[in-house]
């Protein structure tokens, strides 16, 4: 069956208009209820449930009340405050200047401040440190390093003159009187117990004992 082209058109037309009425009626509600109505707020206030008293005979002891206590209550209301402002009591407040007794910082003219002497000092006996004395003058010179050459043998030719030996590290050198070492020791007089160096660097001279080692 076909419909007529008017008839759908009305069909969609009524629909329409419901769906308005709907939205209408509905926002209209939510605005009503958003300026019109307060919103109340309940408060559940517990309540104790009493408890059954049991009787002599069943060996129980009667539990004891948990009731809040009226007096506590009463005690943390406002009733008691003051509102009022006292005016008399600000002025006086307000009048109040600092006065010290001591010097004031911030003026020129301000007279020190008496310090008390000790009446005793603070040493019973009265005898102080002597000051260390301060030495005046160049700083002293240098002291020569040791001579680290050792000494550990000798040997004597036929002519009677004395040849010595010397460990210098890992170097092991011979010489006789008068010869230099190492291109910084000079050999002096060589005895069987001990030999004369002298350090040219230094122009220090030292003895160097005989060493088994």
């Amino acid at each position: 069956m076909a419909l007529k082209p008017g008839f759908e058109n009305k069909r969609q037309l009524y629909l329409l208009t419901t769906l308005c009425a709907i939205i209408l009626v509905a926002g209209g509600w939510e605005i009503y209820n958003y300026f019109f109505s307060s919103p109340t707020v309940s408060r559940a206030v517990p309540v104790a449930t009493p408890k059954p008293i049991p009787s002599a005979g069943s060996g129980q002891t009667a539990p004891t009340s948990t009731a809040p206590d009226a007096e506590k209550l009463a005690s943390v209301s406002n009733a008691g405050l003051d509102p009022t402002l006292h005016l008399g009591k600000l002025i006086l407040a307000e009048q109040v200047q600092y006065a010290g007794s001591g010097r004031n910082i911030f003026s020129a003219d301000s007279a020190p401040i008496h310090i008390e002497q000790p009446i005793r000092p603070a040493r019973p006996n009265g005898n102080t440190a002597a000051a260390t004395p301060v030495p005046t003058g160049p700083p002293p010179p240098p002291q020569p390093p040791a001579i680290d050459l050792k000494y550990f043998g000798y040997s004597q030719s036929k002519d009677k003159s004395i040849k010595a030996f010397f460990v210098h590290g890992d170097d092991i050198f011979m010489a006789r009187s008068g010869d230099i070492v190492d291109h910084r020791y000079k050999v002096g007089a060589i005895m069987p117990g001990s030999v004369q160096v002298t350090d040219l660097s230094f122009n220090n001279t030292q003895t160097l004992p005989l060493s088994a080692n």
